[in-house]
């Protein structure tokens, strides 16, 4: 039986870390640390009532640390996103899976189901819990809680006046303790009380989640069935010879547009340019439609492979080789597609929106070849967890690559080339890209005029962001990557032979050389 009172008290004080960690602060290491006593006050109030996880569940740990760890660790947009994401969601399988432990066998209907159950548990079921406590407690004998509380509230009101008049004497003997009793009275004043009313709710909210979440990890994660793992929650409806025109056509569209790409585009610039474009025009246009065909194709086989019948073994081994065969095609079509975007990147340099597609077009390539592979084992309900691990593998790759930080190195090396260098562009990156910046400036390799640019982002970068990097933060708002950024600048403040003139809004910097650079001039837009 699970100790009420425990849970209460537990998720009580979550509520309340939950407050101290984030009422009208920046998110910093506040994130990780309180995903930390989730988990651990979770796993040891449900241990104390006889409850622990099964080791399967307990392997989600170790995403779920990485990513709420590098919520504060990197700065850049999407990356942040991703982390703050993935922490919930692999959180959720925790809470599902909690005493079943077989997560890797979900199918997507059972993260969907699994979700939904797990929302609705955290909105009803604390609520089913309470009802349950108060006839077990009736049916014992228990004095109720309110009973018990009545007796606190006299001697809290007994206790104020006498409390008050020591507190009285003990101000005028100490000047400095005077001064904090006067700082621990205006606590309580009363135009605070609409905003610690507000705190208040919000840490019952989240304790009555937290609850809920709680609650279903305990009582209803047990995966002793798993949504179409005995037979398919919708049986196959589609018939061999319909789904096999289907692909069939979709099959020579494809062939004509690989024909075209190996004669025009993997031919080379002759080709492209008797047509009348030029390589750069050619391969700066498509390739978000290609990654979208892709990422169609990739449901469309899977949507078909789930509702066509294939009652003989020779339509298993057709069908199979259909799907093999449109999954190579789009394999080729995403190798274009890479290419167009190399080429456009060399043309026009790196951004944040042309460098999410890289990695994303390599692991959807990754994420097809498995595709491939789980149809000829037949094991298609392994599709969810190659698409988990895709996912992951994407938003780890966008850490490790830190992609602010790839921007300005491979900007930097494309100025080496002759290429002009955007530093408005690069002045407008988080605080992941200000190390770059600084090893960029002070790389001898390079040319005078890329550091002098380079030199030129950091004071523009500083200056566009000066409020939010020098204003005080508080332990809970501690970021890495905000810190790094605040280091190098007070090391390297102020760039000897730097003037800066503001006009309202516009700031341009001085170089040495005597060339001004706007820094709001920029060439690359996402």
């Amino acid at each position: 039986m699970l100790n009420s009172k425990r849970l209460w008290t537990t998720t009580i004080l979550l509520g309340i870390a939950f407050d101290i960690l984030f009422w009208d602060k920046v998110p910093g290491i506040s994130f990780p640390v309180f995903v930390a006593l989730i988990l651990l006050s979770g796993i040891l109030v449900l241990a104390d009532s006889g409850v622990r996880p099964n080791k399967g569940a307990l392997s989600l740990i170790l995403p779920i640390g990485f990513f709420a760890t590098m919520t504060f660790v990197r700065a850049e947009p999407l990356t942040t996103f991703l982390n703050y994401t993935l922490t919930f969601v692999f959180m959720a399988f925790f809470a599902m899976s909690f005493l079943g432990g077989r997560w890797l066998r979900y199918s997507l209907s059972d993260y969907v189901a699994g979700n939904f159950k797990l929302m609705l548990n955290a909105i009803g079921g604390p609520l089913s819990f309470i009802s349950e406590t108060r006839k077990e407690r009736e049916q014992a004998g228990i004095k109720s809680g309110a009973r018990k509380f009545f007796p606190v509230l006299r001697g809290l009101l007994f206790a104020i006046p006498v409390v008050a008049v020591f507190a009285g004497l003990l101000s005028s003997a100490d000047l400095v303790f005077a001064q904090r009793m006067d700082a621990f009275v205006e606590i309580f004043r009363l135009e605070n009380l609409p905003e610690y009313i507000f705190r208040g709710i919000l840490i019952l909210i989240i304790a009555y989640i937290l609850l809920g979440v709680l609650l279903y990890a305990a009582q209803k994660s047990q995966d002793e069935k798993l949504v179409g793992e005995e037979k398919p929650m919708l049986p196959p409806f589609l018939g061999f010879t319909e789904s096999s025109i289907i692909l069939g056509n979709v099959l020579l569209l494809f062939m004509a547009f690989v024909v075209v790409q190996f004669q025009y585009f993997f031919g080379g610039q002759v080709n492209i340019n008797i047509e009348g474009y030029t390589y750069a025009e050619y391969a700066r246009q498509g390739f978000g439609e290609l990654v979208t065909v892709a990422v169609f194709s990739l449901f469309l086989f899977l949507g078909l492979s789930s509702a066509t019948r294939r009652e003989q073994i020779g339509q298993q081994k057709t069908f199979s080789a259909l799907g093999i065969t449109l999954v190579l095609l789009v394999l080729i079509m995403l190798v274009s597609a890479f290419r167009r975007l190399v080429l456009y990147e060399s043309a026009y340099g790196f951004s944040r929106l042309r460098t999410y597609p890289h990695v994303f077009m390599i692991w959807l390539g990754a994420l097809l070849v498995a595709v491939v592979i789980l149809e000829i084992l037949r094991r298609q309900r392994a599709f969810a967890l190659a698409m988990t691990i895709a996912i992951v593998g994407f938003a780890a790759t966008l850490n490790f690559l830190n992609v602010d930080a790839f921007i300005v190195q491979q900007n930097v090396m494309r100025s080496a080339g002759g290429a002009k260098l955007d530093m408005a562009y690069l002045a407008t990156l988080s605080n992941d890209a200000v190390p770059a910046l600084e090893n960029a400036m002070n790389e001898s390799s390079v040319s005078a005029l890329t550091r002098e640019a380079v030199s030129t982002s950091i004071i523009c970068y500083w200056y566009q962001n000066e409020s939010r990097l020098t204003e005080p933060r508080p332990w809970q708002s501690f970021h890495l990557s905000h810190w790094q950024a605040t280091q190098i600048y007070a090391g390297i403040n102020p760039l000897e032979g730097y003037t800066i003139s503001r006009e309202d809004w516009q700031r341009n910097v001085t170089a040495p050389s005597g060339k001004e650079y706007d820094c709001n001039d920029r060439e690359i837009w996402d």
